[in-house]
């Protein structure tokens, strides 16, 4: 199906009723971060038109896929999750060329997506509704799951695999039809998946994928009619646009947002094991994901010996090209990340914030040398904005009470963290931290059968992941059932003269 350099599938093109079809947009480059002369594919800047034929490709399919029995419908997924095995040494090597990431972390997203598709198949043959005990005689009430209808989902750049797995499984799964918007700076992996989905047998129109701008393609899957719902991942500015333009239309909305992430260290047998904990948490995928942890909070007694050990660390972590052997901190997806992160930092030390680790020399292009910034107080910038980079922040606290309050005070609320060996701390602060996952003596690392999600400007709508996203992708419907025993609307139920009117009882 791929082989390092290329794609079997022609250039310029989006994947609608699983055909590769021509885009009358402009032709855009996607350029390895590592490596600005490698063109790793050229997509297209799709048009109002590719966004058209995608939607009526989808709305068409959408009655015989629904239609198709649910344990059917998972053993499509699992044919899709053996090619992705069989593709995955090359679709890794994709996402490192394509976002930047290291192979080791590429490979570990194979495995994940294919974790969650996994899942997902299964839940084909856990579609369940209730029954309800009636309060008329000899009718059966009951409650069933039904898909609700087109979806779009629009994906960012810093997981090219698993953000649009994540959103495709389930809907698919619950009987949806779907239409992908990949980030236009990662769309050839989502290209690729939906290929293997085809050949896995997805039937046409079930999964259409067009390529182009947020502004422009975004916009119209939020606003046409004919989509149900809208699942987007991406920033919480963003994010906030899709909900207004897709609320005022009645749709529905499954957001994952922006993070600002603390672990609260509060003590520690082994602050060497905490600092390898964070700092993995920190800068997996250089640091570009909504899930890092961004900042610390430690008790004062112990932040020098929790300092020192993370700028050892982070001094020691090996920057370079994904490809490469060893590397632990790739480079930012483009100039404008590079950017935002070198503007917050510089802002920070401006603000009065200490370096403690060493400005050190890091390859020409797009890398940020690992930085920790100590002795941050909460109202500088760098505590309070999603950098997306591989920077971290310390901020020392006196006590349990100012350490909590701290965590909380911030517009996010997607994931936190807190070490103790205090058992009663640890859960106070499960129940106070304002976080929609609160992890315990470990970083953020989710699980792909667990519901995830943030509370306030870190999402809205159902957790996606596990049984929660049955939540989003599915509608209930309840029906009344009664056998037709020949009587007439108005009249009492047989054998129980006026049984209905006295008891109030609708006998419609």
């Amino acid at each position: 199906m791929i082989d390092q350099q290329t794609l079997e599938y022609p250039h310029h093109v989006n994947f609608i009723n699983n055909t590769w079809l021509p885009s009358s947009g402009h032709a855009v480059e996607t350029l390895n971060p590592a490596d600005k002369d490698d063109v790793v594919g050229i997509v297209p800047d799709s048009t109002s038109d590719d966004v058209e034929a995608a939607i009526s490709a989808a709305e068409a399919a959408l009655p015989g896929w629904a239609a198709t029995p649910a344990p059917v419908r998972g053993d499509i997924l699992r044919r899709w999750s053996d090619l992705i095995a069989e593709n995955a040494e090359d679709l890794a090597r994709l996402m490192t060329r394509e976002m930047g990431k290291p192979l080791a972390e590429s490979r570990g997203e194979v495995g994940r997506a294919r974790m969650e598709i996994d899942y997902a198949a299964g839940e084909g043959t856990r579609i369940h509704g209730t029954t309800i005990p009636s309060r008329a005689p000899g009718q059966l009430v009951y409650t069933q799951r039904e898909p609700i209808g087109v979806v779009a989902a629009i994906t960012p750049w810093n997981f090219p695999a698993v953000a649009p797995v994540r959103k495709i499984a389930p809907a698919l799964i619950f009987g949806n039809t779907v239409v992908l918007k990949p980030a236009l700076e990662t769309p050839l992996t989502a290209l690729a998946l939906a290929a293997l989905l085809r050949d896995a047998g997805l039937p046409e129109g079930v999964l259409n994928v067009v390529t182009g701008r947020g502004s422009r393609i975004g916009t119209q899957l939020a606003e046409d009619r004919r989509i149900a719902g809208v699942s987007f991942t991406g920033s919480t500015e963003v994010g906030r646009t899709v909900n207004e333009a897709v609320a005022r239309r009645m749709g529905a909305v499954q957001l994952e947002l922006g993070g600002k992430n603390a672990a609260y260290v509060h003590s520690a047998e082994d602050l060497r094991s905490v600092a390898a904990e964070i700092t993995s948490a920190a800068v997996q995928a250089t640091g570009q994901r909504c899930t890092s942890i961004s900042r610390v909070v430690v008790h004062e007694e112990i932040a020098d010996d929790l300092v020192a050990l993370l700028a050892e660390t982070w001094s020691g972590l090996q920057v370079g090209p994904g490809d490469v052997e060893g590397t632990v901190v790739g480079p930012l997806v483009n100039e404008a990340q590079l950017r935002k992160v070198s503007g917050y930092v510089r802002q920070g030390l401006e603000e009065g914030a200490v370096r403690a680790t060493p400005d050190r020399q890091v390859p020409e292009g797009l890398y940020f040398a690992p930085t920790v910034l100590d002795h941050v107080t909460r109202n500088m910038a760098v505590a309070r904005e999603e950098i997306f980079g591989p920077v971290l922040t310390i901020t020392r606290v006196k006590n349990v009470d100012e350490a909590i309050d701290i965590v909380n005070d911030t517009d996010y609320g997607l994931a936190a963290a807190v070490f103790s060996e205090n058992l009663e701390v640890a859960m106070r602060f499960g129940r106070e931290a304002r976080a929609g996952m609160v992890h315990v003596n470990h970083g953020t690392v989710s699980q792909p059968h667990v519901p995830f999600g943030g509370v306030k400007e870190s999402g809205l709508g159902a957790f996606s992941i596990g049984l929660t996203n049955a939540d989003f992708f599915t509608q209930t419907k309840v029906v009344y059932l009664k056998p037709n025993s020949g009587s007439q609307p108005g009249q009492p139920v047989p054998g129980r003269p006026g049984f209905a009117a006295k008891r109030g009882i609708d006998p419609a």
